[in-house]
């Protein structure tokens, strides 16, 4: 049944595949979100609706088929990102890509960017938002390119809620549980013999927090995963360990703080400290960044709402 008057949008066919999605799925996102009707003709796709409801699906459908125009994969996540962006009047902000790197979001275009043109980046929110990835990501691709000489990813060695006891093993053995996370982001980006081969010539360090007192690291990249996690003390020893030609990224969730007392957490400190000073960028990401599975989003909001109350 017609919603209202209706026009044409030729679209490539993988454009049109992308729009209407597995047994329609796309489509049925696109068609709730702006209350219109979908239809492929052929050749491109059919819109019908009010006038203003018709522009803002046509520029949803326009980046998620510029998406599969570039040969990537198109998800439910990549529609709804586009769905909002056209909500948002944020068309134009594409989902991009950064070197090999690709942005699923608005959110994490504008962070790719960050990581680009500042010295140090703070990078909150939840769960599922990509941050500690596209970090990775970034700093291998400047670790491939030579523009550092070696990629340092550090964190609190702090259990979630539970007790691991002793780790046998030697330092790297004892600290890969806790940096499987980071590791398993490494390998996707650079392959797993490639990973073997930079850790053996030292080009990718893993150490805990502690491990970086008195040290300088010079033209490294480093990330601190699970920021939330150390203490005012630990942040700023870790922050001013940056020497010549380094840059780092911290990220966490300031919510997910597993210290005894979560005022001591450094991460919400540090940023309410400097966010502004120059070299710095802060980037926060919400609920509605979460590109996992759909009931993510759902979950974390839920669990805002809570605390919210509470």
């Amino acid at each position: 049944m017609s919603r209202g008057p209706s026009e044409f949008l030729p679209l490539s066919d993988a454009g049109v595949l992308a729009a209407w999605g597995p047994n329609g799925r796309h489509a049925a996102l696109l068609e709730d979100a702006f209350d219109v009707l979908l239809e492929t003709p052929g050749g491109g796709v059919s819109l019908a609706g009010k006038s203003d409801a018709r522009r803002k699906a046509r520029e949803a459908i326009e980046l998620v088929a510029a998406r599969a125009d570039q040969e990537f994969a198109v998800h439910q996540a990549d529609v709804r990102v586009a769905i909002d962006q056209a909500r948002r009047g944020r068309a134009g902000a594409p989902i991009g890509r950064r070197g090999s790197v690709a942005a699923k979001t608005a959110a994490q275009s504008a962070y790719l960017d960050c990581l680009a043109e500042h010295e140090l980046v703070f990078a909150l929110g939840p769960a599922g938002t990509g941050k500690t990835f596209l970090a990775v990501a970034h700093a291998a691709g400047l670790l491939v390119r030579g523009e550092v000489d070696r990629l340092v990813i550090t964190r609190p060695a702090v259990e979630a809620g539970e007790r691991l006891g002793f780790l046998p093993g030697d330092l790297l053995e004892k600290v890969d549980p806790y940096m499987a996370p980071v590791m398993e982001a490494l390998s996707e980006i650079l392959g797993a013999e490639q990973l073997r081969r930079r850790r053996d010539r030292g080009e990718i360090e893993v150490a805990p927090i502690a491990f970086m007192r008195g040290r300088t690291l010079a033209h490294a990249y480093v990330i601190v995963d699970e920021a939330q996690n150390t203490s005012r003390l630990q942040m700023k020893m870790v922050l001013t360990r940056m020497g010549e030609g380094a840059r780092m990224a911290v990220t966490g969730d300031p919510t997910q703080v597993d210290l005894v007392n979560a005022a001591d957490s450094g991460l919400s400190h540090a940023v309410s400290i400097l966010e502004g000073v120059k070299g710095v960028a802060v980037m926060r990401f919400a609920p509605s960044d979460v590109v996992r599975h759909p009931l993510v989003e759902r979950i974390v909001r839920a669990y805002d709402e809570d605390a919210g109350r509470r």
